[in-house]
């Protein structure tokens, strides 16, 4: 599968590296190129340094032919316009957007956006583990 994913953040890296590891096709779009360094010696995946809201930088990314796109910044709305880029500019099929605000994220998946919250997954399992004493893997 060809996948681009924007930011390279811990997150981002973590999701490249083990997506690379598979032998998946990733590429990764960052406006520092030090994030990179996240990545890793063994990544083989592609780097490209440059802004996600910028159609040219994500023709550049490989965006136009990807299979799925994650967004993966710390900025919502950067997330959030990024996928619908991806998705109504380039037909990317599969988009997946990291939305930290829970009410902001109900909003673009009742426009149809995959969200991810890790605000609701860390409440989740902290409650799971507070509650239930479900031990937390991290």
């Amino acid at each position: 599968m060809r996948i681009v994913i924007l930011g390279c953040s811990r997150l981002g890296a973590q999701l490249a590296t083990r997506l690379d590891a598979k032998e998946h096709q990733v590429t990764v779009l960052d406006r520092d190129g030090a994030a990179f360094s996240r990545l890793g010696p063994e990544f083989k995946g592609q780097r490209v340094v440059g802004d996600g809201l910028d159609t040219d930088v994500l023709l550049e990314a490989g965006v136009s032919e990807a299979d799925a796109f994650v967004a993966c910044t710390a900025g919502d709305n950067r997330n959030l316009t990024a996928c619908q880029f991806a998705r109504e500019l380039f037909g990317v099929e599969k988009v997946i957007s990291k939305v930290s605000d829970p009410l902001r994220g109900q909003i673009y998946a009742g426009m149809g956006l995959l969200t991810v919250s890790p605000t609701v997954f860390g409440a989740d399992l902290l409650h799971d583990a507070l509650v239930n004493g479900t031990p937390v893997r991290g």
